[in-house]
């Protein structure tokens, strides 16, 4: 099981400090919040309520009951005041207060909050607490949280967000798998714990995909569009959308024409869809050619997502229609390795972090993106403060990296009116021999195969 060790020392730090702490911890559906709050209690007196998707009275009734359930007692008042008074560690030991899924209480109930910063403030329950609230609602607790706190912002300790796992917990992970399968991994599944947690390193990736994704029974099998139907209502539209930018229709234009919806109702689809961290506007990185950028660049965010509706929903009938490997084989074999090539730079980017980390680059990133040019892109740009520049070029499904690739990344850098010391060379396979010659006189180029990430 991947486990969050971060995030797990880092609330033991806070627990571990005197008086009382009040802390909000999210992230997307997935994230497997519920297996770190388990292992983070372990040890430790708590009471854990799941609020539901209930109104403000039944809410309020089936907090009372677990309230009475844990501590064997009648409550003669049902109120979020009542409940704090009477919750208990039993010892002198800090007693941690959690209440998972929370914004189904604050959303419809103003006494909750009230309640938590009179316990945060010890004038219920008088014992040092740790009150954790937790979330999986991403859009809510972004847009929606700072209106409901207002001033008590202040009182919060600290917010901790779940980010999807980094390339480096998948290599940890599956030890069994080469650098490019977890790539791969990576590019189909993302850093969602609760889907590596499924995948079975022992198999192979075809096997996988068609047990996990590609059959009914699979774990992954609708879960796309069950993920963003959660949180986002009239899934008709929201799939239209998608399966256009999976199409590769990218602008808000092409968007118009393919899906015959105005481009009023689109932006705010797509407003949607990016505070649930589905979609993305791509902004090139700021170069001195401007002109020679594309803009209103879109892209599916979420990789699972991006693969399912990439590889699985326009063939939906065959899917089912089919056997999971002879679909596979007729619609995910043959273009894997050309979706790969994006994901592949997000690898390249994140080991460019992990040196600057460690100071082993010529330069200290102050910044990095990518840029999307007219005419070509432009992988990596990676700048220091004093706007240094260094740049990376990524292979992933060519045979090998050439120069002649380099000689266009050249090109595209004067569109860019960009200039760079330092040139990082990424290959998934292996470099030409010209390169190789060049990379022996010219210091600037550092190759970079698959094993060294």
């Amino acid at each position: 099981m991947v486990i969050r060790h971060t995030e797990i020392k880092k609330m033991e730090q806070l627990y571990e400090k005197n008086g009382n702490q009040l802390v909000l911890l999210y992230g997307r559906e997935g994230c497997d919040k519920e297996a770190l709050i388990r292992i983070f209690c372990k040890g430790k007196k708590f009471f854990y309520y799941r609020a539901r998707k209930a109104s403000a009275q039944e809410q309020c009734m089936q907090f009372g009951h677990e309230i009475e359930k844990q501590y064997d007692l009648s409550l003669n008042k049902y109120n979020y005041t009542e409940f704090f008074n009477r919750i208990r560690s039993g010892s002198a030991s800090k007693l941690v207060v959690v209440i998972d899924e929370f914004q189904n209480i604050a959303k419809r109930d103003e006494e909750f909050f009230k309640a938590v910063l009179k316990l945060k403030a010890k004038k219920l329950y008088p014992g040092p607490v740790m009150i954790l609230l937790a979330s999986s609602s991403v859009a809510w607790m972004e847009q929606e949280l700072e209106n409901v706190l207002g001033d008590s912002r202040k009182k919060v300790d600290d917010i901790i967000k779940l980010e999807d796992l980094k390339f480096l917990d998948i290599v940890r992970s599956y030890p069994e798998y080469s650098v490019s399968d977890c790539v791969k991994v990576y590019g189909i599944l993302g850093g969602v714990s609760s889907y590596m947690n499924r995948w079975n390193s022992k198999k192979d990736i075809r096997s996988n995909i068609c047990k996990h994704i590609l059959s009914p029974s699979g774990y992954l099998f609708e879960e796309a569009e069950r993920f963003i139907g959660s949180e986002l209502r009239e899934l008709a539209i929201y799939d239209t959308i998608l399966a256009a930018i999976a199409a590769g229709h990218r602008k808000l234009n092409d968007l118009f024409n393919e899906t015959g919806f105005s481009r009023a109702k689109i932006s705010v689809y797509m407003k949607n869809l990016a505070a649930f961290e589905v979609v993305e506007k791509v902004n090139s990185f700021e170069t001195g050619g401007w002109e020679n950028a594309q803009k209103g660049i879109y892209q599916i965010r979420c990789n699972y997502v991006n693969f399912w509706f990439r590889f699985v929903y326009p063939h939906l009938s065959d899917l089912y229609m089919m056997t999971p490997e002879t679909f596979y084989d007729a619609y995910i074999a043959h273009d894997l390795d050309d979706y790969m090539n994006r994901y592949f730079v997000q690898v390249c980017m994140e080991y460019l972090e992990l040196l600057n980390l460690v100071d082993k680059l010529p330069i200290r990133i102050h910044k990095a993106g990518t840029w999307v040019g007219k005419t070509g892109n432009i992988d990596i740009i990676a700048q220091d403060s004093a706007r240094n520049s260094l740049i990376g070029l990524c292979n992933w499904s060519k045979p090998q990296l050439t120069y002649e690739m380099c000689e266009k990344l050249f090109d595209t850098m004067k569109k860019a009116k960009l200039k760079s010391g330092y040139y990082y060379l990424f290959s998934a396979k292996s470099f030409d021999d010209e390169l190789l010659e060049k990379a022996k006189e010219d210091k600037r180029l550092v190759l970079v195969d698959m094993t060294q990430l």
